[in-house]
């Protein structure tokens, strides 16, 4: 049976007899369908009406935008049937523009938007059944814009970057910066030391202190608001000096070059330019520079060949890279290889020689150290013969640290001239020869005594000796200089003391003696053989010893530039030198230079400039030397004197005070 539709009467439906009261309230229903089914029963289905209703999709409160972007404010009231959908902004009707859309699904969509379009936006929903409103308010910020970017950087390893990062921004809204590096997060708690965040509010620069290779990269700031997120990148290249080249290896070595290759090392953005190759060795100190060639090695060079090198010595190599930021650290350094075997090249030097004894030709030489020696077996060739003579004799020394040959032949005259040169040889031949040089063969000692020996004493403790000088012929031997020998009277033949002088001095002064003692005293003649015979011994006595008693009882008197002096005579004990003589010794305060005045009676008269205190001693003088000093006495101007009120009186008599005189000042009442 087809569906039969009734129609309401307003209050009550009549379906096949039924009556269905209708609600006070809202809801009604508006249609209704039966049909009969096989069985005879009777289907009912219904949709109720009602009026427009947001309570299950409210409209948002506020929507918070920046201007120039875009809102879509949602309209979706329940009704049924469907609503009428009406949109107002304020109490005005909203019409719609090239900004403003009206969406199918009633949605309001607003593009472009300005400080104008802040405001309430209102949903209305009608129908037959009723009309429903829903508000919402739409605030308008200003935009967030970053004003300054960073920008792409070009730094050196070890400098400081900053990259700026900074909004212009509406002040109600909050910004949150971050950077990222090559995407990854840089987390500034962490990384410290190089990374720091400069600035706040509105600014979010990033500060990059001693830069490392390992930051170079993309660099992004992110701008974080409520409404939206801003980002600006930039690039960061760090130069540095180069790695270290890789992979140093040896070709091919000869006697003195070797062949190397290796390959380039990290360039850090800064093309490698030259190449330096350096070598070690087990004499050498450290890592040096050699020669190469090419000598200039560019940085698209990978091989160099190493010349100069010293034959039969072990070498390692290594490489270092240099760019225009730097120098570079060294490769590792390559295997330990020996360079081969050759004759050596370098003679021995300081050849000279000498000395010895009767019938004997000493020659001497500085040894070639082991890096020269140029390979195994290595000796030295000594050839030499007489003044005037074409043959050479030859000996060779075996020992690698030799530096001295002896020969022995009596009938080798003394002191007779010999044409010397020394070589070196190895396994692989024999090498270069010096140049000749005259070597005097071994000579005897001196064959006689000086003569003219005399001895005087100067002092208590100081004599002088001396003699004629010897006259040197081949056959009375070469002086080279004097022995003087000394010894005291019960000391028999015992020497006391010797002391050597060179050339042709022929006297000689000894200090540190004891006083009235008896001391001999010979001379002697030595050359590189050894001393001659010795002179007749010659004595003499040391004077007393000076007087120890010092000057005593000093009396000083001041008159205009001149200062007095008297003090008692000094007393002799009978084992002293008797007085012959005083010395003043005097000087300035504020002066290091002092001066002597010397007199043999017991006063003496200064004229000096009393500019400042004069500081004055007094000593005896003997033949034994000079003796023990006085007091040391201050004598202050006439300056300072007045100063203190006094006047001096050269009248007043003097007064023993202390063992020492001074005159008495009598200050002046009316001062």
């Amino acid at each position: 049976m087809a569906p039969v539709l009734l129609q309401s009467n307003g209050y009550t439906t009549n379906i096949c007899g039924w009556q269905m009261k209708q609600p006070a309230d809202s809801s009604l229903l508006s249609k209704a369908s039966w049909w009969t089914s096989g069985s005879g029963r009777l289907n009912l289905a219904s949709t109720f009406a009602s009026a427009p209703d947001f309570s299950k999709y409210p409209m948002k409160k506020t929507s918070v935008v920046h201007e120039g972007g875009e809102v879509t404010i949602g309209c979706k009231p329940n009704a049924s049937p469907k609503a009428v959908i009406n949109w107002e902004k304020g109490t005005e009707p909203l019409q719609q523009g090239k900004r403003i859309l009206i969406l199918e699904d009633n949605s309001l969509k607003i593009y472009n938007i300005t400080k104008a379009d802040a405001g309430v936006y209102s949903c209305i929903a009608m129908n037959q059944f009723g009309v429903a409103r829903n508000s919402g308010n739409l605030v308008v910020k200003e935009k967030t814009v970053i004003v300054n970017s960073p920008c792409d950087v070009d730094v050196i390893v070890g400098e400081s970057v900053l990259l700026p990062c900074q909004v212009s921004k509406d002040p109600s809204i909050e910004v949150v910066f971050s950077w990222s590096l090559n995407g990854d997060l840089i987390d500034f708690k962490r990384r410290m030391t190089h990374f720091e965040r400069a600035g706040s509010d509105s600014v979010g620069d990033l500060m990059i202190r001693n830069i490392q290779l390992n930051h170079a990269g993309k660099y992004i700031c992110t701008v974080q608001t409520l409404m939206d997120t801003l980002s600006a990148s930039a690039e960061i290249i760090v130069r540095g000096i180069p790695g270290p080249p890789k992979e140093v290896t040896i070709e091919y070595v000869s006697s003195t070059t070797a062949v190397l290759n290796w390959k380039s090392g990290a360039e850090n953005n800064s093309p490698v330019h030259t190449y330096t190759v350096q070598t070690r060795t087990p004499f050498s100190l450290g890592w040096q520079a050699v020669l190469t060639v090419p000598e200039v090695i560019n940085g698209k060079t990978h091989t160099a060949t190493v010349v100069d090198l010293n034959p039969w010595v072990e070498y390692e190599f290594r490489v270092v890279a240099a760019n225009g930021i730097g120098i570079g650290e060294p490769s590792t350094p390559s295997e330990l290889l020996r360079t081969k075997a050759s004759i050596p090249t370098v003679a021995p030097t300081n050849v000279s020689g000498g000395g010895g004894s009767r019938s004997e030709l000493v020659i001497t030489w500085e040894s070639i150290p082991e890096e020269l020696q140029n390979g195994e077996g290595f000796g030295y060739l000594i050839m030499f013969r007489p003044l005037g003579s074409f043959s050479w004799t030859k000996a060779v020394v075996t020992s690698v640290e030799a530096s001295k040959y002896i020969y022995r032949n009596e009938s080798i005259p003394s002191l007779f001239p010999f044409e010397v040169k020394v070589g070196v040889f190895n396994h692989e031949g024999i090498g270069t020869l010096s140049p000749v040089f005259l070597v005097y063969s071994g000579e005897d000692e001196p064959q006689i005594a000086p003569t003219g020996i005399s001895v005087q004493s100067f002092s208590s403790f100081e004599m002088e000796v001396s003699w004629n000088p010897l006259v040197w012929t081949r056959h009375t031997g070469r002086i080279l200089g004097y022995e003087v020998l000394y010894w005291m009277d019960d000391s028999k033949d015992s020497t006391t003391g010797k002391i050597r002088v060179n050339g042709n001095v022929t006297a000689k002064n000894i200090t540190s003696l004891k006083a009235n003692t008896m001391y001999f005293a010979t001379v002697r003649g030595y050359n590189t053989a050894g001393t001659g015979p010795s002179s007749v011994p010659v004595n003499v006595t040391t004077k007393k010893p000076p007087p120890s008693q010092q000057p005593a009882n000093i009396v000083w008197r001041l008159t205009n530039s001149k200062i007095c002096l008297n003090w008692d005579q000094v007393k002799t004990m009978e084992n002293e030198s008797d007085v012959l003589g005083y010395k003043i010794l005097y000087r300035q305060n504020r002066q290091s230079t002092t001066h002597i005045l010397k007199t043999n009676i017991t006063s003496a008269e200064l004229l000096v400039p009393l500019e400042d205190d004069y500081l004055i001693e007094i000593k005896t003088v003997s033949d034994g030397g000079d003796g023990s000093s006085s007091e040391e006495i201050r004598i202050p101007t006439q300056s300072s004197l007045s100063s203190k009120g006094m006047h001096v009186c050269p009248s007043v008599g003097d007064i023993i005070a202390n063992k020492i005189i001074i005159l008495i000042y009598i200050f002046n009442s009316a001062g």
